[in-house]
């Protein structure tokens, strides 16, 4: 038990390095727009440039995992990432940021793969939902940080200062998970064992295993497409309505995030004590949807912003769990580069097609557009529960005594 929640914890340190560098660039937008000429499009492909690369690297880095195996992965990632912050704070076009912000990008997509299996291996017998709940709760808490310091810095030392200091932080990050990780214990090292084949062609789950992981992924694609939005839009909105400097909306719009740190973990632990996934997804996604459109509406920002973090923390760990229902444990590092694959592929075009709504349309119709991604989670819910039946009966054929356990725990 020591041992696995000192897991989490480097897990912890190091997931909110991530977010931590994802948010420079919109952090620094004001300053990168007038010394590169750039637009908001442009912006808005750099945000989603750090993810865009999953769609191509998810699946192979599935696979790669049972080559290389969980230490040495993660840690190249955590490389790339600084190496990626380190070419953006020396860069003087726009072409080297792009460049710059799509290692870190690359290195971001196979350690954020391998940081959920690594979750998976140590918790799939005990705290699955809670465990996913507290790694994605470094997600909002690393943005939040990065709203509420590097405009600062921005400001006082300049933006190079703040890439510096993100690239550092992963070199730190990769530092804590070299000397600290280690394998699960016996009962879960087949999850770790190198060279482990998945029960399909190719190393790959068979397709009656992969739809619902496909149903599963969009769905939380969509959801974090709708927090890109929020906090890479919401200030600037603001900002242009004229109720705030975008400093003053860029604190405001971060303690929505404040807020989803503690609602996260938190909404995770609740949902596992009640185990009712299915409502807990459509009831708390349907209320971060109302709460952006209420902003646009003219509702009070900080009583919006409050019920948008509340919001946002019970279904993640419930979302990322949902492959655990249907993969065995060999068809696990493949199938959730599956599910990132999609993920991605929603979570990198969303900020770039957000940021073309607002150049065409203006800040309100970019909020109401991260809003809408809050609607997609709904009918996939619906796709996954029909598409998981058949998938769970060839699980349980290839791992009973696994299928037993879970069945026995959270999704019973």
């Amino acid at each position: 038990m020591h041992r696995r929640w000192l897991i989490l914890l480097v897990l912890f340190v190091a997931r909110t390095a991530m977010g931590f560098q994802y948010q420079t660039i919109g952090s620094v937008a004001p300053s990168l727009i007038p010394e590169f000429q750039i637009g908001f499009t442009e912006i808005g492909t750099l945000i989603g440039l750090y993810h865009i690369s999953g769609v191509l690297l998810s699946l192979p880095g599935g696979l790669i995992i049972q080559r290389l195996g969980d230490k040495r992965l993660c840690a190249a990632g955590l490389a790339a990432m600084a190496a990626g912050g380190l070419i953006v704070a020396a860069s003087q076009s726009y072409a080297v940021v792009f460049v710059g912000r799509l290692i870190s990008g690359m290195g971001a997509i196979l350690f954020n793969l391998v940081i959920s299996k690594m979750t998976a291996d140590w918790f799939v017998r005990r705290e699955i939902v809670l465990a996913m709940a507290v790694i994605l709760s470094t997600w909002p808490f690393g943005i939040a940080l990065g709203l509420l310091t590097q405009p600062l810095i921005a400001s006082a030392a300049g933006w190079r200062a703040v890439m510096l200091l993100s690239g550092g932080f992963c070199l730190v990050s990769m530092l804590l998970v070299t000397l600290w990780y280690r394998l699960p214990p016996a009962e879960t090292s087949i999850d770790s064992s190198l060279g482990v084949p998945g029960s399909g062609r190719f190393g790959l789950p068979p397709p009656r295993v992969l739809a619902p992981v496909i149903a599963a992924g969009i769905m939380w694609g969509a959801f974090n497409s709708g927090i890109i939005g929020y906090f890479s839009f919401v200030p600037v909105f603001l900002a242009e309505r004229g109720d705030m400097t975008i400093a003053q909306s860029g604190a405001l719009t971060s303690l929505a995030l404040w807020v989803g740190m503690l609602s996260i973990p938190f909404g995770g632990y609740l949902a596992q004590r009640i185990r009712r996934p299915g409502a807990t997804i459509v009831l708390f996604c349907g209320a971060a949807a109302v709460a952006l459109a209420l902003i646009v509406a003219g509702a009070p920002p900080l009583i919006a912003c409050i019920a948008f973090g509340l919001a946002i923390g019970p279904p993640p760990g419930v979302i990322t769990s949902l492959p655990t229902r249907v993969l065995s444990a060999a068809d696990r590092p493949a199938g959730f580069g599956v599910f990132y694959t999609f993920h991605f592929l929603l979570q990198a075009s969303g900020p770039a097609i957000a940021g073309w709504v607002h150049d065409h349309a203006g800040g309100a119709a970019a909020v109401l557009f991260a809003s809408a991604m809050f609607v997609v989670p709904l009918p996939m819910l619906a796709l996954f529960e029909v598409l998981a039946r058949p998938a769970r009966q060839h699980e349980n054929s290839v791992s009973a005594a696994e299928g037993a356990t879970r069945r026995r725990g959270f999704w019973r």
